[in-house]
C-alpha cells in the first residue's frame, strides 16, 4: 500500500509538472504575440509609410498610353520632382498638368552619388525617398535611360554618365553613334525604358514604361535632349527629336509612365 501511494503521489507530481511547463509554454506564445502586435502598431504609428507598400506598377508599348484626367479640383498640390534636368522638369510639368505645382531641384543638388541601385526603380526609389525625407513634401524621382540590343542593354542605368561624368548630350550621342558602327539596321534595336517613383508620407509607388524604336547612324532634329535625335520611333517616322514636346510625351516612356503615376495621383489620397 505504501508503495502504491509513493507511486500514486509522483505520479501527481508528474502531472503537475506538465501542467505547469505546459502553462508556461501557452503563457510564453501569448506573450510573443502580444508583443509582435505592439510593436506592428508602433511600427506604424512611428514609421506611417508602412501603411501603404511599395507597389510597382509596369507596362509596355509601341504607341501611346492611357491619360489620366482631373476634374472638379482646383487647388494646386505642391510636388518635388528629384531632377535638376531643365528639359525633365518641363517635360513632366506639362504631362502632370495644372493641378501640381512641379517644383525642381536647385542647380547645385547633384542626385549622381544616391543612384546606388543597379534598376531604373531601384534608383527611382533611392532619389525619391532621398528627397521626401529632407523637404518633406510628396516627392517624384525618375530613373530613365536607353537600353540597346547590340550592345547587351547599354547604357541603360548609366545613360546620364555614358561618356563621362562632365560629358553633354553631343558627347553621349557621339559615343553611341562610333560604338553602333557597322551594326545592320535589323540589329539597332533599342529601347527607352522610365521608372517613375512617388513616395509620400503615407507609402511610395513606382510605374515603369517603356517605348520602342531604333538607333540611327546620324542625328537627326533639334528638339528633345538626350539621345533624342538617334532615336528613330517608327509608328511616327520620325526621331524623338523631330517631334513636338507634345506628341513626345504623347508616346515616350517618360510620358507614359508618368501619365499613369498622374492618373493615380488623381483618385489617391494626395488630392483629398
Amino acid at each position: 500500500m505504501i508503495t502504491c501511494k509513493k507511486y500514486i503521489s509522483g505520479r501527481n507530481i508528474y502531472r503537475k509538472s506538465l501542467s505547469l511547463i505546459f502553462g508556461q509554454l501557452v503563457l510564453g506564445v501569448l506573450r510573443l504575440v502580444i508583443r509582435k502586435s505592439l510593436k506592428a502598431i508602433f511600427a506604424k504609428i512611428l514609421n506611417p509609410r508602412v501603411l501603404v507598400p511599395s507597389r510597382i506598377v509596369r507596362a509596355e508599348g509601341t504607341r501611346g498610353c492611357d491619360q489620366g484626367r482631373l476634374s472638379g479640383y482646383t487647388q494646386k498640390v505642391p510636388i518635388l520632382l528629384a531632377t535638376t534636368n531643365a528639359g525633365k522638369l518641363a517635360e513632366v510639368r506639362q504631362i502632370l498638368g495644372e493641378h501640381f505645382e512641379v517644383i525642381g531641384l536647385s542647380s547645385s543638388e547633384s542626385t549622381e552619388e544616391i543612384e546606388t541601385g543597379t534598376t531604373f526603380v531601384e534608383n527611382a526609389l533611392l532619389k525619391a525617398r532621398h528627397y521626401h525625407g529632407l523637404s518633406g513634401l510628396p516627392t517624384i524621382a525618375d530613373d530613365s535611360g536607353l537600353e540597346v540590343e547590340a550592345l547587351n542593354g547599354a547604357p541603360g542605368i548609366h545613360s546620364a554618365r555614358y561618356a563621362g561624368r562632365d560629358a553633354g548630350d553631343g558627347d553621349r550621342i557621339q559615343k553611341l553613334i562610333d560604338e553602333m558602327r557597322g551594326v545592320a539596321k535589323p540589329d539597332r534595336g533599342a529601347r527607352f525604358t522610365c521608372a517613375a517613383a512617388i513616395v509620400w508620407e503615407r507609402g511610395e509607388r513606382v510605374f515603369v514604361d517603356h517605348v520602342i524604336g531604333r538607333i540611327l547612324d546620324a542625328p537627326r532634329g533639334e528638339n528633345g535632349f538626350g539621345f533624342d535625335p538617334v532615336f528613330f520611333y517608327e509608328p511616327l517616322g520620325k526621331t524623338f527629336a523631330e517631334i513636338s514636346s507634345s506628341e513626345k510625351s504623347e508616346v515616350s516612356h517618360r510620358g507614359c509612365a508618368f501619365r499613369r503615376l498622374s492618373a493615380w495621383m488623381a483618385e489617391s489620397i494626395l488630392l483629398h
